[in-house]
């Protein structure tokens, strides 16, 4: 089946099978290998990416269900190669650990802020709650969110 999709502002054409799922899709066809497999099951947010600026797991999406959307992965948030403030504290404040669930924090964080600039503290966990981290890095990757919180 025929798409055409948009992915971190680049618009793309391809044949896909209309049972492959978005995150095999963008991994596998587009080499972008930022967000993460790792539950298939929508479980873990390690996929999370942002398609028509809803948050959505990437595992749970038939790539033809993207079709003539925009989707935003991990690979464009940064902007010529310049991290954004999420990203540098993501980093400042050892928000990273194994860093597996990191592209899918960050997408759950940057939909976040992005609704809400000011999130509360509760707010930020309710955001992230979605997302696991198997290396129990959830203290540090709230503090990361709350220091770029206006």
């Amino acid at each position: 089946m025929q798409i055409r999709v948009t992915v971190n502002g680049t618009t793309y054409e391809r044949d896909v099978e209309p049972r492959k799922l978005l995150i095999h899709f963008l991994r596998d066809d587009l080499d972008l290998t930022g967000s993460h497999i790792g539950c298939d099951t929508g479980n873990c947010g390690a996929c999370s990416v942002i398609v028509d600026g809803v948050l959505l797991k990437s595992c749970m999406l038939l790539a033809v269900q993207a079709d003539g959307a925009n989707v935003e992965t991990v690979e464009g948030l940064a902007a010529d190669e310049e991290l954004t403030p999420l990203q540098r504290s993501f980093n400042e404040h050892h928000a990273l650990q194994c860093g597996y669930c990191t592209p899918g924090m960050l997408m759950s964080a940057t939909a976040l802020l992005r609704e809400n600039p000011s999130p509360s503290e509760a707010e930020i966990e309710k955001a992230l709650q979605g997302n696991i981290c198997r290396c129990t890095g959830y203290w540090n990757i709230v503090e990361a969110v709350k220091a770029v919180t206006r």
